[in-house]
């Protein structure tokens, strides 16, 4: 079958594209930036669902596709992705143009749960208006919607598994909040059974109906920071404990939740959890003729997945407290710290009177612009460098030049050696960009 899958660089459709290519089937990716492949099953079209709201543009893209599965999506609007361009009026066009397509026979549309009657988010309202227009479309469409997603790689289980193997988790109110976290092998699963002719449900459509909402779920509904002891379970660590948070106070931290880069938190995210997330596992289980994934499945690696897991809060909090030294530092340099004693360490090293003050503001100036570009800059790299030969260079100098700090009791100088340590970890596990 010749299949059109959009949103082909995220989670889900990498994990669908990778099946559908293992299953035979002949796959155009409608990416943003296409790429040349050798594979006779694979192409690319150009697609940006941020402009491309015209049903014309996606008609000269159909040409010999069976199938279509859209599976672009996004959590959190930035610049012109939005959930009115990504969610609706592209998928809208898209849709439209299936329905006029002679040779499109089945639409699946990645919807999420909760997009139903009573969504009051953005996300989800967003979400539920492109599955209503689908429906009443004279196309074959399933419109899947999945809990939470679990897949190894995937940017929210790693958030979930670093949370888990904190000290403690925060319950963000007194709701149940409940999820049904199901694994991305049993997602793709699903949908590989609809685009091969399998129904959730003992008999196919019925006379007349074109769609149907198929929920995708895990086995078992539970509270939320139940599932991340379950993950912290698997990961082989002890009991998780957790922290109750007055729901008033929950709804303060969302409110600065929306300014964290990357973070899930925010007051819709707080809204969709309190109203909860699950579904009948029936559904899935008769498609996949299997059983589902438990989450002590999910994990597969525990030694590993709770070594990442651990960097993923560990490492960050390493970085901000190296940032607050250099910045304290520079602080200090510019006059907490009497003026007269620094230029009188400058003139014990060597340095005239005349470059002391340019020494001394310069150096701090400089200690200040370290702090903040390891915390803003997106390429860290050679500033993990740099600070390795500033501190080893003001280490040799001093241990020279000032030896009483080199053998002060309160090891002022030997503390280096921990500091260069923990900047030559954090180099060595930067990723390169």
């Amino acid at each position: 079958m010749r299949i059109l899958l959009t949103g082909a660089s995220g989670f889900i459709g990498q994990h669908l594209l990778r099946a559908l290519l293992a299953e035979g089937h002949h796959v155009v990716c409608a990416v943003r930036t296409p790429k040349t492949s050798t594979d006779p099953h694979l192409s690319y079209v150009h697609a940006d669902f941020a402009k491309d709201t015209d049903k014309s543009v996606w008609m000269a893209r159909l040409s010999k596709v069976e199938a279509v599965i859209n599976t672009v999506g996004i959590f959190r609007e930035s610049g012109s992705q939005t959930f009115e361009r990504l969610h609706l009026e592209t998928p809208r066009a898209l849709f439209a143009a299936c329905a006029e397509s002679e040779q499109v026979r089945m639409v699946i549309q990645l919807s999420a749960l909760g997009a139903d009657r009573e969504a009051d988010t953005r996300y989800h309202l967003s979400k539920r208006a492109a599955d209503d227009y689908l429906a009443g479309l004279p196309v074959r469409a399933y419109i899947v919607q999945p809990s939470l997603v679990y897949g190894k790689e995937g940017s929210s289980a790693r958030v979930f598994k670093g949370l888990a193997s904190m000290p403690f988790a925060v319950r963000f109110g007194s709701a149940p909040q409940l999820v049904q976290p199901v694994h991305i092998d049993d997602v793709v699963g699903a949908i590989l059974a609809l685009l091969g002719g399998r129904t959730p449900h003992r008999l196919p459509l019925a006379p007349g109906v074109t769609s149907m909402r198929v929920p995708l779920v895990g086995p078992q509904a539970l509270p939320f920071t139940d599932y991340l002891a379950r993950l912290r379970g698997a990961m082989g660590m002890g009991r998780l404990r957790v922290l109750p948070l007055p729901g008033a106070l929950a709804r303060l931290m969302a409110k600065f939740g929306r300014w964290l880069p990357g973070g899930l938190l925010d007051e819709e995210a707080l809204r969709m959890l309190d109203r909860g997330n699950t579904g009948d596992p029936t559904v899935i289980a008769r498609l996949l003729g299997r059983p589902l994934k438990t989450i002590e499945e999910f994990v597969t690696d525990p030694q590993a997945e709770r070594t990442l897991a651990k960097l993923s809060w560990l490492l960050p909090t390493l970085r901000w407290s190296i940032v607050a030294v250099w910045i304290a530092t520079a602080i200090v340099s510019f006059g907490l710290y009497p003026v007269e004693a620094s230029y009188d360490l400058l003139a014990r090293t060597g340095i005239p009177p005349a470059w002391q003050a340019l020494m001394l503001y310069g150096a701090a100036t400089f200690d200040l612009l370290l702090g903040l570009g390891i915390a803003f800059l997106p390429r860290r790299r050679w500033l993990w460098l740099a600070q390795l030969a500033l501190i080893g260079f003001y280490t040799v100098v001093i241990a020279f030049k000032l030896p009483e700090f080199l053998l002060h009791p309160y090891g002022p100088l030997t503390k280096n050696l921990p500091m260069l340590a923990a900047i030559w970890l954090l180099y060595e596990l930067e990723e390169e960009k």
